[in-house]
């Protein structure tokens, strides 16, 4: 596998990933040239192996093995915010995953958190959703959601609705609106869209 992408993926951007402890840090110890994450669905599933039981100890786990970050279940993220600040204190960078990164406002409010990155099947819809609660097309105005680097543009911030943020923080496993999307059908192509410190996004496709 590392031969394969040694080989093969000149300048995409790469991350190792693993749910097993052992194989992320034998990873990190195999090669240095692309970051290693460890994934965890951050608790509500318990392991014998505690490393993968909380994201308390998946940042533990990056510390001790050199890991340059955590991909978390976004429902973790979302029960546990404090973990963010803990994660970034620690100098680990943070991704989530989950059926919920197909809703617009799930991603966003993510963003607002500092939620570095989400895995998504929906790429190209999730993108275009979210920009309109960052920079809404003013009237008469032609929408526009690239600057002329073709990176994303973030000017302002959303203005939920009290239901829309009940609807995230109270409601988060959402079957009615997951049953409507048939997310399930695109679980073949999982995508990854990352939000830079600088507020730019990045379409990694």
């Amino acid at each position: 596998m590392r031969q394969v992408v040694f080989e093969y993926a000149e300048d995409r951007p790469i991350i190792f990933s693993s749910f097993q402890p052992d194989a992320a840090q034998l990873m990190r110890k195999l090669q240095s040239s692309y970051p290693v994450f460890f994934l965890t669905n951050g608790g509500p599933q318990i392991y014998t192996d505690m490393r993968r039981n909380s994201l308390d100890e998946a940042i533990k786990l990056c510390l001790e093995g050199g890991l340059q970050g955590i991909v978390s279940e976004v429902k973790a993220i979302f029960r546990n915010p404090g973990a963010i600040a803990r994660i970034k204190e620690s100098k680990l960078s943070l991704i989530t995953y989950g059926q919920l990164n197909n809703v617009p406002e799930v991603v966003y409010m993510q963003h607002l958190m500092g939620v570095e990155g989400v895995i998504v099947d929906l790429v190209q819809e999730i993108t275009e959703a979210v920009s309109d609660f960052i920079n809404p097309p003013k009237d008469g105005e032609e929408e526009s959601f690239f600057g002329e680097d073709g990176k994303m543009l973030v000017e302002t911030k959303p203005q939920f609705s009290q239901h829309e943020l009940s609807f995230l923080l109270m409601d988060l496993e959402l079957p009615d609106v997951l049953d409507e999307m048939h997310v399930g059908q695109f679980a073949h192509k999982p995508k990854y869209i990352n939000f830079s410190e600088s507020l730019v996004w990045k379409l990694y496709t």
